[in-house]
């Protein structure tokens, strides 16, 4: 049977190798620390991220570059409106066969790697993007009646920008709630962007070694998944989420006022998957409060759907999380 020694040597070996991950994706990417948790937490957790941002900000080169540091193989997908399901999932070919006899062969696509980069996912069509949904819910894809097991481990992380929709199409609700999180990613700061200058308009370019094997991805995973979650903090989690539903009880003002529809059973998952990632990478094996909070806004802010009146207004989900949070943990202390 393995000792507590043991285990606590496997927590803290995992946060030294995550710590060395950063350590490696810093030499290619300039600031952006919070994004590059969230996107390291969303896959510890076996979910997909999604990262919404204006063009130039480092989205693709951070996704490429956290790919570079580990021991996964890679994709790139530029979705546009021209793009069909098959040139996501594959198709099958008619080939001669070895009695000389025509047969049909599958030919894979670009969805068959461990980390696809969907960039601009916004800009192919609803019949493209649902091309997405059995692969990300799944790690499947269906192609001519044949079902394909996608690569182990698996992750989507899409790109969108946010301001330029002339020509895009809004993910459904049904794809936005696959992506464990929605990752905002900002402006660099003064001194970052003289970083960024300095990095990028010289004659050397940075290289990024791989420190995190395929196997020891899974094992991170796993350490994940056996985080201890107390009562008192799924206690917590619940009510956040019950929080979130208009008409309840307990819902707060703004909830009421400003929600249509309310957070579901895969949020309440992805916030425990989400908090457990975080603690992880701090070298714990229980979740804390603190966990909880970090974790709400990116695996929550996109499963909060706004009512007329909460648009009219121009509202951010992220507020009303944020008073949600301190709603929902108020009323279960209180229990």
């Amino acid at each position: 049977m393995e000792s507590l020694k043991d285990k606590e040597n496997q927590f803290n070996r995992a946060a030294q190798l995550l710590q060395s991950a950063r350590e490696e994706i810093k030499k290619a990417i300039v600031g952006q620390e919070e994004t590059v948790e969230h996107v390291l937490w969303s896959i510890l957790s076996g979910g997909h991220s999604l990262l919404e941002g204006l063009p130039g900000l480092g989205k693709t080169m951070l996704i490429r570059t956290i790919a570079d540091c580990m021991d996964l193989s890679f994709n790139r997908i530029q979705f546009t409106p021209d793009l069909m399901p098959s040139d996501i999932t594959g198709t099958m070919l008619l080939q001669p066969g070895e009695n000389g006899r025509q047969e049909f062969v599958f030919h894979e696509g670009p969805i068959f790697a461990n980390i696809v980069l969907a960039d601009e996912i916004n800009r192919a069509t609803p019949k493209t993007q649902s091309a997405l949904l059995e692969a990300m819910a799944e790690r499947t894809v269906t192609v001519m009646g044949n079902t394909k097991v996608l690569a182990r481990p698996f992750f989507v992380l899409a790109t969108q920008n946010p301001i330029d929709m002339e020509g895009t199409y809004p993910l459904p609700e049904a794809q936005m709630d696959r992506f464990i999180c929605k990752i905002l990613v900002g402006y660099p700061s003064r001194e970052e962007l003289k970083e960024i200058a300095r990095r990028t308009t010289g004659t050397e370019t940075p290289t990024v070694k791989k420190v995190v094997s395929k196997d020891e991805v899974f094992q991170l995973q796993q350490l994940a998944k056996e985080i201890l979650v107390s009562d008192e903090i799924l206690e917590s989690a619940v009510a956040i989420v019950t929080c979130s539903h208009p008409g309840q009880e307990e819902a707060p003002e703004s909830v009421n006022k400003y929600i249509q529809y309310g957070i579901g059973p895969r949020g309440l998952q992805s916030l425990l998957m989400l908090a457990k990632a975080r603690a992880l990478c701090s070298g714990r094996y229980h979740v804390s409060t603190g966990d909880l909070k970090n974790a709400a806004i990116p695996s929550l802010r996109h499963r909060l759907l706004l009512n007329f009146e909460g648009e009219a207004r121009g509202l951010e989900t992220d507020e009303i999380i944020h008073e949600l949070l301190e709603h929902a943990l108020k009323a279960a202390q209180a229990k």
